[in-house]
């Protein structure tokens, strides 16, 4: 699926700033995958070097979106979803089972508000599709799987098989494939000689050595009005993410409804505009970057700091409900205002950021 997409509430554009030091050569390339568009930009790379790596991720991306896709037919998601369904066991591959091990583990530490066991929750509000209607769910069904309570704690592995005790777990990796595809293609490209590079999948941000003689820099969306409200310097092996209720949404009698479900309650109804957090250099950098920013998303601003530091990250910026913004201690020298909110406070509970 190569092909150029407009990104509705694209949740952070690549800046390509002009400065007074020597402007790097750039070299891009873009596609669609995970439902998002994808770039991948390298800075002082041969073309000869950068294209056949760009393109080798890109098909790893091609292959990844397949078979870890919750809704269609053909991938291999689907056809665990439908044994465990059935109460029946079902073999994978180890590219796959590391991926719902690592979703068993995130989960347990996320106090269940990270929960990629609850794909029919996800379809019952009808995200489970590229576009949909603006309807809420029947209130029994939306109460019967609620009584379900499907988790990753009902999931067993023994080898390379995959079972569960409820029928009601239907694995939906929504809120981790993306990171956990941005490390991979973020080694493809170092293993290829590409030093210096920006991945973009989905505003999921990673950033490779440097552009030129400067950093990196990425615009963070404001979530009403799809323009960048702040500038953030991403340094070699940083990562950004953003989970938001401006990107997959239906508004219905007022209210907007988001693609990111609350595993306590089954709401779609948000109760924040969205979560970011900046992570620092590491082989799961990526992977922390999107699944952090999930559990911050939903949790009440008492804990954020609590499970912030379950994931090992300092920097946090939350935009709630009406506009105002809180940021981490660490946070506030990392964000260079364009559109500054009418509301910005400090989050309590972190520690000082370093001076």
């Amino acid at each position: 699926m190569r092909r150029l997409s407009r990104l509705a509430g694209l949740l952070a554009a690549l800046l390509l700033l002009a400065g007074c030091q020597r402007e790097p050569t750039l070299w891009q390339q873009e596609s669609y995958v995970f439902g998002t568009r994808v770039q991948i930009t390298t800075a002082d790379v041969p073309e000869s070097v950068a294209r056949p790596a760009v393109a080798a991720a890109l098909a790893d991306l091609d292959r990844w979106h397949v078979r870890l896709h919750a809704w269609r037919d053909d991938s291999e998601l689907t056809r665990i979803n439908r044994a465990l369904a059935a109460g029946q066991p079902v073999d994978t591959d180890s590219e796959v089972l590391g991926l719902l091990r690592q979703a068993q583990d995130i989960s347990a530490r996320a106090d269940g508000l990270f929960n990629p066991a609850i794909g029919q929750l996800v379809a019952l509000w009808g995200f489970h599709a590229d576009s949909f209607a603006p309807v809420r769910p029947e209130p029994g069904a939306l109460a019967r799987l609620l009584a379900s309570a499907p988790s990753m704690a009902d999931v067993q592995f023994d080898g390379q098989r995959v079972s569960s005790r409820n029928r009601a777990v239907s694995f939906d990796l929504g809120g981790m494939a993306k990171g956990w595809a941005l490390d991979r293609v973020a080694d493809r490209l170092r293993q290829a000689g590409v030093k210096s590079a920006l991945i973009n999948i989905g505003g999921n941000i990673l950033a490779l050595g440097s552009k030129g003689d400067t950093p990196w820099k990425v615009g963070l969306q404001a979530p009403r009005d799809n323009q960048a409200m702040a500038v953030i310097v991403l340094h070699d092996g940083e990562a950004l993410g953003t989970s938001g209720d401006y990107q997959r949404y239906f508004e219905l009698d007022g209210v907007r409804y988001c693609h990111l479900i609350d595993p306590r309650n089954g709401s779609a109804a948000c109760q924040r505009q969205a979560a970011t957090v900046l992570v620092e250099p590491g082989p799961d950098a990526g992977l922390r970057s999107d699944v952090a920013s999930k559990p911050l998303f939903f949790a009440p601003r008492a804990d954020i700091a609590r499970l912030a530091g379950r994931f090992a990250i300092r920097d946090v910026l939350l935009v709630e409900a009406d506009g105002h913004t809180w940021l981490s201690p660490a946070m506030q020298p990392r964000v260079q205002w364009l559109q500054r909110p009418a509301q910005v406070d400090v989050l309590t509970g972190f520690t000082a950021a370093p001076t």
